[in-house]
């Protein structure tokens, strides 16, 4: 059976850049992503240029003049022509041609400087909304749309409120309450006449990283928040944190938020861009959708409205299976390819020809896809260079012993430090591994040898019962606990601020126990547990509320 079905798997797979500072890693961050002429372009933070896509799905590197080496780019299209400007630059740049990479200067110098800067356009009328620190406010302010400069002072529309916000308060579970709160990463989108004011807080470096958004009738408005809140937030998974992003729309109207992915293993700022559906509820509710996040999604060519029309139904089939590899350094086992954290990795011995690393599913399975994510281990790369890429064999076996060419990526030479193989068609087999030929620098090394398709079992039992539990001392918090489900392996909780709109999710592996504190002191809550195996999902059809 030939598979029909277009997927990816987040993080993107980009040649992200190497750091030209002290501490060799990947980065790349704040996206900022628009469709342009049918044609999508994304621009972040650290890139040394920036990309273009037909898909979605492939994307290809474009050199330019742009001051690319500031941070946090903002990008708009007035009147068939694409601005950009970013962090700290003082001008304004401008093309009809972004796919040749050179762009001209619109605007030489302005009467002002930009924190992480959004130019948003409206209907002939153009706003800038910039900020980021711990002591000020997020701002807005129309600026004339020919001259680009201000037409009056600019306004605070946001202020932090982490003692009412969970979601606001820093670190990877929003536990660092004395830690001064940093906000950023405004963005805006207009959507039936509303205005969604969104920004980042909780710490771009952290997996709570995370983006809140405000309401108005009016691009300046007063601003109110929005009972869904955070709209977009994935603190667990493979890859976790999605703050500092942009939403955007693709050809057929479908709603798309890019945000950043905290790695942050070997530094604090080495990051990566992930790509989640956004959605409008008959409310006029905004939320990014990010259960199971990190598993295959189908790429739609049509206007969607369900977060289950994305869902391939491919599980995870490696989590915490048997490893094998030809060597292994101490503090990096081979265990650490398949235990779903992209902040832990296998490393080889060496970077030498030959090292491998193979997984046992445990038994035959029907297998869709495969992602190989590359940890660079004392890798010693500065900045971007066309010798930069991985080859190797990726093989599967029946019985551990013969194997067979799955794909010969021998002779590739381009950089995909998150590849990703959606098969032609699913094959049957038990044992996969991928076995070193060319390592770029450092050790062959990786952080997610990812298998997915449908393993020959049912799906779990139901989670029968299950507690939740606010903390009266601090109603941010709330505590879940339940009982196992026969046969899971994970869970993923669906919450809300209403039964029928459970839109934030936590995935959860092996654990029966988990604090949340991601909560606003004033709202009520909706909770339910589904399970999940190799076999598929098990949804709850049962809800807790909690005042």
């Amino acid at each position: 059976m030939e598979n029909s079905q277009i997927t990816m798997c987040n993080p993107i797979n980009l040649d992200y850049r190497f750091s030209v500072d002290n501490v060799s890693r990947r980065d790349g961050a704040h996206p900022c992503v628009i469709l342009y002429k049918d044609e999508y372009y994304l621009f972040m933070s650290d890139a040394d240029g920036y990309y273009h896509s037909n898909d979605l799905l492939h994307w290809n590197f474009i050199s330019t003049n742009l001051p690319v080496e500031e941070n946090a780019p903002t990008v708009v299209n007035i009147e068939d022509e694409l601005y950009f400007t970013a962090s700290g630059t003082s001008a304004i740049y401008k093309t009809d041609n972004p796919i040749n990479g050179q762009w001209e200067v619109a605007v030489d110098s302005l009467p002002y400087h930009v924190a992480e800067p959004m130019l948003f356009y409206d209907e002939g009328r153009l706003f800038l909304y910039s900020g980021s620190g711990n002591s000020v406010p997020l701002t807005g302010v129309e600026l004339d749309p020919k001259t680009f400069f201000p037409k009056d002072s600019p306004l605070p529309l946001i202020v932090s409120d982490k003692e009412k916000n969970g979601w606001e308060v820093a670190g990877d579970y929003h536990t660092w309450k004395d830690l001064s709160l940093w906000i950023e990463g405004t963005w805006m989108t207009k959507y039936n006449n509303r205005y969604y004011l969104q920004y980042a807080s909780s710490g771009i470096q952290f997996k709570g990283s995370n983006e809140g958004v405000y309401l108005s009738d009016n691009p300046l408005g007063p601003f109110t928040l929005a009972k869904h809140n955070p709209f977009a937030y994935k603190p667990e998974g493979f890859i976790n944190g999605v703050g500092n992003g942009c939403v955007f729309q693709d050809r057929y109207g479908n709603y798309w938020y890019a945000g950043t992915v905290a790695v942050t293993a070997k530094c604090l700022f080495e990051r990566r861009v992930s790509l989640y559906p956004v959605f409008f509820d008959k409310d006029s509710v905004m939320y990014a959708y990010t259960g199971m996040g990190d598993y295959p999604m189908l790429i739609p060519d049509k206007k969607i409205s369900t977060p289950q029309e994305l869902f391939p139904g491919w599980m995870l089939l490696s989590y915490n299976k048997v490893t094998r590899a030809s060597s292994e350094l101490r503090k990096y086992p081979a265990c650490c390819a398949v235990d779903e954290n992209i902040r832990s990795w296998w490393s080889a011995g060496t970077g030498d020809k030959g090292e491998y690393l193979s997984v046992d599913l445990g038994e035959e399975c029907e297998v869709y896809a495969i992602q190989v994510n590359f940890a660079d281990h004392d890798a010693d790369v500065v900045g971007r260079n066309d010798s930069i890429c991985y080859q190797y064999y990726l093989e599967q076996s029946d019985d551990g012993k013969k194997w067979e060419m799955l794909k010969d990526k021998s002779s590739n030479t381009v950089d995909a430090p998150h590849d990703y193989f959606q098969l032609e068609k699913p094959i049957r087999s038990r044992y996969f591994r991928i076995m070193n030929i060319h390592c770029l620098s450092g050790k062959f090394s990786i952080s997610g040898f990812r298998v997915f398709g449908k393993a020959g079992k049912l799906p779990p039992e139901e989670v029968k019962s299950f507690r939740v539990i606010r903390d009266e001392m601090d109603r941010r918090n709330v505590t879940i606990k339940w009982k196992k489900a026969v046969d899971a392996v994970g869970y993923n909780i669906r919450y809300g601020t209403s039964p029928d709109k459970l839109y934030h999710n936590y995935m959860v592996y092996g654990d029966t126990e988990v604090t949340i504190r991601s909560l606003h002191t004033g709202q009520m809550y909706y909770f339910t547990i589904d399970s999940f195996n190799e076999g598929g999902i098990t949804y709850n059809s049962k809800i807790e509320q909690i005042l």
